[in-house]
């Protein structure tokens, strides 16, 4: 049974209602529309049921803030009632683009701001709302997952604070180790990958792109991506290789143990086009240091495939690389924030990531299996075979055009006379 079906045959676990932090307005309102959209074209059988009262709505976003005084301390504010809710709550802990104001002087949001602001609404809900569930694309502390020598453990401990405060399931994306769940064994806890968003907005942005072993090749810039760069070689039917890093342990500069060499370990990547995946570009030094070292070796052209573009020390070398011909695109999706020149860039690629978010929701508050949504095998091998055929791109496109399916800016599907169709491209 697929989970459309699904979606139409089970109650919702209690009304939804949908939190989108200042920190991420904008890809709320697009996962909001989307379910809207979902809902609209939906036939459920057992909608008699009180839970599905308001079930179809224009609109399941919560008007909420955190105002803050003058001294920079704030407080979470809901404008509405949430009370008996199924609640998920969105932020982007990433999102340096926003400020507030302490003593007169000008702050902009760190990832700790965001962290104590999703807090604060979810102290203001707790008691209330049904079911607290917290969309966290980028693991707040991540990145300080273990502990070497005499440090902290964030991550955990950001996880058991949010466990403490009743939060029932986390949703991220990627994790830069998804272990760190151990810490919270009795909660919720999913972290999603994007290879099938990754896929299509490469296939549309490259459309001359051969995915085969003699035309391409996926590349692991370190051994953490390894599995990333396993999953895509063996879905496309390709060969890898990898980098591994060597560091001096000897010496920390902004926080980390500088890398002094790329040591490159796989066949020969001459002549061949080359996706590198990763889970992030922070500053970017270590991924373009790889696609220059890919491209001595005589690789085609070089695309980049992360999850989170953080772009911390800016676009310049970015620039450059892309001047000369290291590097070809960079693919990454709006799970956080990206800031407007970015789009100007002619090597970017965003993968929306809206759509597949509002399946993720629409499935956890009915409560049914979501393996066919964390398990994307399927579905690109159905890409790749509309590739094969020449229908990637302008194939959907083209198909509704010529059935009279009206469809929207966003992507979503409008006109309940081939609700067949459309709860086709709806399936997980």
């Amino acid at each position: 049974m697929s989970n459309i079906e699904l979606l139409e045959k089970t109650l919702p676990a209690a009304p939804l209602k949908l939190i989108a932090m200042e920190s991420c307005r904008e890809l709320g309102q697009k996962v909001n529309d989307y379910i809207v959209s979902f809902r609209e074209n939906t036939i459920n059988e057992v909608s008699e049921s009180s839970l599905y009262v308001n079930y179809k709505s224009n609109n399941y976003l919560v008007d909420c803030c955190c105002p803050r005084f003058g001294t920079g301390e704030a407080k979470g504010l809901l404008k509405e009632t949430i009370r008996g809710t199924d609640l998920f709550i969105m932020t982007d802990v990433c999102n340096h683009n926003l400020t507030y104001t302490v003593n007169g002087h000008l702050n902009h949001m760190s990832p700790d701001d965001h962290f104590q602001d999703l807090k604060r609404i979810i102290s203001a809900a707790t008691g209330k709302a049904k079911r607290i569930n917290v969309i966290m694309p980028f693991l707040y502390e991540s990145r300080q997952h273990k502990r070497t020598k005499r440090e902290s453990l964030d991550c955990a401990l950001a996880l058991e604070e949010l466990n403490a405060m009743g939060v029932s399931n986390i949703v991220t994306f990627d994790a830069h180790d998804p272990r760190v769940q151990n810490a919270i064994p009795l909660s919720g806890f999913d972290s999603f990958n994007p290879p099938y968003q990754f896929m299509k907005a490469l296939f549309r942005a490259v459309p001359d792109l051969i995915p085969d072993k003699d035309h391409l090749m996926i590349i692991s810039p370190d051994e953490g991506a390894m599995h990333r760069a396993v999953y895509f070689s063996n879905i496309l039917g390709v060969d890898m290789g990898m980098f591994y890093k060597r560091r001096d342990y000897s010496t920390i500069i902004n926080g980390k143990n500088p890398i002094v060499a790329h040591e490159f370990l796989g066949d020969d990547v001459a002549g061949k086009d080359v996706i590198i995946v990763d889970d992030m570009i922070a500053s970017g030094g270590s991924m373009l240091d790889v696609a220059k070292q890919l491209k001595e070796r005589k690789a085609g052209r070089v695309f980049v495939c992360t999850t989170f573009g953080l772009f911390t020390e800016g676009f310049e070398k970015f620039d450059e690389y892309y001047e000369k011909g290291y590097i070809n695109k960079v693919i990454t999706t709006n799970l956080t924030y990206l800031p407007a020149e970015l789009y100007k860039k002619p090597y970017f690629v965003k993968a929306d990531m809206s759509k597949f978010l509002a399946l993720i929701i629409d499935s956890l508050n009915h409560d049914i299996t979501i393996g066919a949504v964390m398990n994307p095998t399927d579905k690109i091998h159905a890409l790749l075979e509309k590739y094969a055929r020449g229908e990637a791109g302008e194939f959907l496109s083209v198909y509704i055009r010529n059935i009279g399916i009206l469809q929207a800016a966003d992507g979503s599907y409008y006109n309940n006379h081939y609700l067949d169709f459309t709860k086709k491209n709806l399936e997980l």
